[in-house]
């Protein structure tokens, strides 16, 4: 047992998730959780993965030795900040994925002796919700902890607390964390959204795998994705810079019917996605 209690923020997907998985393998004795929709409280408490809910963050932080943040990435700063009032010297984390000038935003407000370890679990999915949370959402998927701390001991029980839900912790600075992620998840949902945006919905009835490969992440939640996108907005547009080079050489070649040039680029791309392998 890792935690006495853990007290969850934001109760969806992820934070449901956590709390599942917490319970199943033994890391916590208690986990609360924290919502502004009571109704999602009462369902993630009929799914075990809560052992009590409250709209009250002063409320749900009492007692709390661990603290998990797993609102959408424009809520996180503001909550952190009103957790470090309620439950006072004790251990934070979260689970945005955007990392930059966290920490700094919200250093002002940490009280004496609590420490915040910010992370990423890689572990999304186009579905949202509690109702579609699941104990191994984390197994064998990378969590990565961006820490802006000289705590040790603190970044050292965090990273167990993510091992300990399944996952491999991976450490970096926060702003790698937010240049790799544009490329390897916003990029692409910003894609995924695009082919499915221009394709008629008349002509769905004729889509086969490919379409629904390339488009199933567009089914994401819109708000939180657009929330995602401002907060990485530079990282974004580097990546989207790339991409559009990317496209418009694709343009210049076909354009050219230069068959020899469109197997080139077509091999450079199957070259990085074989990489990845299954």
């Amino acid at each position: 047992m890792l935690f006495d209690q853990i007290t969850i923020i934001g109760v969806g997907l992820i934070g449901g998730s956590v709390g599942l998985a917490a319970k199943t393998r033994g890391v916590a004795r208690r986990v609360v959780g924290v919502d502004r929709d009571m109704e999602k409280l009462k369902r993630a408490e009929n799914l075990c993965a809560i052992d009590a809910g409250t709209i009250s963050i002063a409320e749900g932080a009492r007692g709390a030795d661990l603290v998990v943040v797993c609102t959408p990435v424009d809520r996180i700063a503001e909550v952190l900040i009103a957790a470090f009032e309620h439950a006072g010297p004790v251990l934070y984390t979260d689970a945005g994925s955007v990392k930059g000038g966290l920490a700094a935003a919200v250093e002002w407000a940490r009280p004496d002796g609590a420490a915040y370890v910010p992370a990423h679990p890689l572990a999304g999915a186009e579905k949202n919700g509690v109702e579609h949370s699941r104990a191994d959402l984390f197994q064998n998927r990378i969590t990565i902890i961006t820490p802006d701390s000289s705590d040790a001991h603190a970044v050292q029980r965090v990273a167990a607390f993510w091992e300990a839900l399944g996952s491999r912790v991976v450490r970096m600075n926060a702003a790698a964390h937010d240049r790799t992620l544009a490329a390897t998840s916003h990029l692409p949902h910003a894609v995924a959204s695009a082919v499915a945006g221009v394709t008629p919905v008349d002509w769905l009835s004729l889509s086969a795998g490919g379409f629904r490969d390339v488009t199933r992440i567009a089914a994401g939640d819109p708000a939180l994705w657009a929330a995602i996108f401002q907060a990485n907005r530079e990282a974004v547009l580097a990546a989207l810079g790339l991409f559009a080079n990317r496209l418009t050489e694709f343009q210049r070649l076909l354009e050219a019917s230069d068959r020899a040039g469109l197997e080139r680029w077509l091999s450079e791309g199957k070259q990085v996605r074989d990489a990845l392998g299954t």
